[in-house]
């Protein structure tokens, strides 16, 4: 079987994937032309020039005016059941969705119509295109105190029926003056039983990486790349056996990494270190969750025993239920075994 066929057939789960970042260039497009007059190109052409980013802070200007088309309850249903759609055809199962709620509560959607749309939608993929779609409330590190506070209080007062996790994101050289907001907002959210899953390590070094372990709680970390810079760390992430949530492709395109080539995820995997595979953005990237598996095998050579323990991990790493997870971790081991 050649290995484009087996990435195919392989089942996957997606822990690392933004709300807006997966809006398709057909919706965003549809958006711009539905709301005139922003910095969002209406031709395809443009957008594709757009969606060219400079480094982190031109790609986090770039997402937030994306963001900023989402007005309605109705925009926010039509990106989750794209991407249901999108993840289904690359026969991925389940996806914990990152959805920045109060990005869209600021645009003037109120809290309680947020939540529906997340609800009805997840519903809807279930049953349109037979993916489990699950939810992690983040807050954007922009919006400091604020933004903690607002992200907490709908996680706790109007949370959707498939809401499992509560993460930090956004440019992580300015955290730390809003540490302890995000901290208390991180104690109420996982006190509540939500899962700790903050970005780290993605454009700055394994100090915040060890910030998000030791102040935030963090179960899993999205990205970690920066962790190969502290052997200390690496030891603990191994010992610990703390999931790290890798995007290669968009490190590369964010200008984290300077290319695939030089990208430090096959020195993770030499480590020991729990790493899963995930596309982050991937229409502002060009990428997808099969695009990134397939790099790993294209670029880093991982062949089909490599890419089953890949696939595997991000199975455990997830908050699925045990009976699932038990399911799909079984179904990976038929697929891989058939091939030995």
């Amino acid at each position: 079987m050649a290995i484009e066929t087996f990435v195919d057939a392989l089942p996957k789960v997606e822990l690392h994937v933004h709300l807006v970042g997966s809006a398709s260039v057909p919706t965003v497009l549809e958006l711009a032309r539905r709301h005139p007059g922003g910095p969002v190109p209406t031709s395809a052409a443009e957008l594709g020039e757009f969606y060219r980013f400079r480094d982190f802070a031109h790609f986090a200007e770039v997402y937030m005016a994306v963001s900023s088309l989402v007005r309605e309850p109705e925009d926010v249903a039509a990106l989750v059941l794209g991407v249901g759609r999108d993840l289904s055809a690359q026969n991925a199962r389940y996806v914990e969705l990152t959805v920045t709620p109060y990005t869209h509560v600021l645009e003037g959607i109120p809290m309680r119509a947020v939540t529906e749309a997340l609800d009805v939608a997840s519903r809807e993929a279930r049953h349109m295109y037979g993916i489990d779609i699950a939810y992690i409330f983040d807050i954007a590190s922009e919006q400091g105190a604020e933004g903690a506070k607002g992200t907490l209080e709908h996680a706790l007062e109007q949370p959707p029926e498939r809401l499992v996790g509560f993460g930090l994101a956004g440019i992580e050289q300015g955290r730390r003056r809003h540490m302890d907001a995000f901290r208390d907002a991180f104690r109420a959210a996982t006190a509540a039983g939500l899962h700790s899953v903050p970005h780290a390590g993605e454009m700055s070094g394994p100090e915040i990486i060890w910030e998000a372990i030791e102040e935030l709680g963090a179960e899993r970390i999205g990205h970690g790349i920066r962790c190969m810079d502290d052997p200390r760390l690496v030891a603990h992430l191994r010992e610990t056996g703390i999931p790290l949530e890798v995007c290669p492709t968009s490190n590369v395109c964010t200008g984290q990494v300077a290319a695939i080539e030089e990208h430090p995820l096959p020195a993770m995997l030499a480590e020991g270190l729990t790493v899963t595979v995930n596309s982050d953005d991937p229409p502002m990237f060009g990428t997808t969750l099969t695009g990134e598996y397939l790099a790993l095998a294209h670029v880093f050579g991982l062949g089909v025993a490599e890419l089953a323990e890949v696939a595997r991990n991000a199975v455990r790493a997830s908050f699925m239920a045990a009976p699932e997870k038990a399911a799909l971790l079984a179904e990976i081991d038929e697929l891989a075994g058939d091939l030995r």
